[in-house]
């Protein structure tokens, strides 16, 4: 119908009439009367189509039949408030609205800091500060245990974990464990000989709470690292051992010095025995010598011994009485003894000087 009253209109356009204006009476040659304006039906139904859509659009949107899950982190899907077995994997995953929800947890490394002195730290980072373990030694002593702990969940069980633990297993399984474990392994030992076994009780403080963690239920949690950082004692035993420490060393001094002094004294004595030796071989080198002079002048001796002869000895006093009678020429005033045989040594005496005498052999 409304294709016919175009036509209608259309006809009356092009044969030039149209309506009369009736309050001036005018013919068809006179001026022309309101139009019907033209309607296109047609773009009605392409607008309803872009409404349509766009409803359609905004309902998803409003809704969320999708979600992503990111890397470091699993998807716990829950189904009329029950949670799947299998954890969602990081990427697109596309569930039904108002029946099924995605929760997402962090599988990412996290860390504990257990500290005497609060730190500024965020959750957002992975990071949490938590006051230092303070537990009893052996006598009863108050200590605290300043402690790093790194974990993350196990992306494996997450599913499981959060169904048996809830989003706070952190504070459920970490935390109790962590401070359980100080307590049994710091109760076996006194506050005063902490610091010396620091590396054995960390290393007892870390299997520890591997061991408990293990331990759980489909093993929720995977420890990285166990750092112990400090350990807090007392002011009086603090005391106890910088006197000890003191003690120490005055008796490791003392020990010093009475090393040095047995070194020094050592080294006297080495000195002094070093010197007795060199004048032992100094006078035993010099007996030698004396021994050895006397051995040469004996033989000497005795081969002197052995070559005088007769006719030698006669030469020899022939010598000697030459001297004389040179020295009778000189000083005929002097006057010689003379022995037989020349067992003894002629002896001529100058008489006119008595102070000067001479002796021959």
């Amino acid at each position: 119908m409304a294709s016919d009253m175009n036509d209608y209109f259309n006809k009356k356009k092009s044969e030039g009439g149209g309506f009369n204006n009736k309050s001036t009476g005018g013919n068809g040659g006179g001026p022309k009367g309101p139009q019907m304006p033209n309607i296109d039906f047609s773009m009605g139904k392409k607008s309803g189509l872009i409404y349509f859509l766009i409803a359609v659009i905004v309902i998803l949107v409003l809704a969320k039949p999708f979600t992503i899950v990111e890397e470091g982190q699993r998807g716990i899907l829950s189904t009329n408030g029950k949670y799947q077995d299998q954890a969602l994997l990081p990427g697109l995953h596309f569930i039904v609205p108002i029946i099924q929800k995605v929760y997402t947890v962090d599988t990412k490394v996290r860390i504990i800091n257990y500290a005497s002195r609060m730190e500024a730290s965020g959750v957002k980072q992975g990071i949490v500060a938590k006051p230092a373990v303070t537990v009893l030694d052996k006598r009863g002593l108050p200590v605290s245990i300043e402690l790093t702990v790194q974990y993350r969940l196990n992306a494996k069980f997450a599913a499981q974990t959060i169904s048996n633990w809830g989003f706070s297993w952190e504070d459920k399984i970490i935390n109790p464990v962590v401070r359980d474990v100080v307590r049994n392994v710091v109760g076996k030992y006194d506050a005063e000989s902490l610091p010396t076994l620091r590396n054995k009780v960390a290393t007892e403080i870390e299997d520890g709470i591997r061991k408990s963690v293990r331990s759980l239920k489909n093993a929720p949690a995977i420890l990285q690292s166990v750092q112990l950082r400090d350990i807090v004692l007392p002011t009086k035993v603090k005391e106890q051992i910088e006197n000890v420490q003191i003690a120490k060393q005055e008796v490791q001094k003392a020990q010093q010095q009475v090393q040095r002094a047995k070194q020094e004294a050592l080294q006297r004595a080495a000195q002094a025995e070093g010197v007795a030796q060199q004048a032992r071989i100094e006078a035993k080198g010099k007996a030698d010598a004396v021994t050895i002079e006397a051995d040469a002048k004996a033989k000497a001796n005795i081969l002197i011994s052995k070559s005088l002869t007769t006719k030698l000895l006669q030469l020899e006093q022939m010598k000697v009485q030459g001297k004389f009678n040179d020295a009778l020429r000189v000083n005929k005033d002097a006057k010689i003894f003379l022995t037989p045989g020349g067992s003894t040594p002629n002896i001529w005496v100058d008489t006119k000087d008595v102070r000067k005498r001479t002796t021959a052999n």
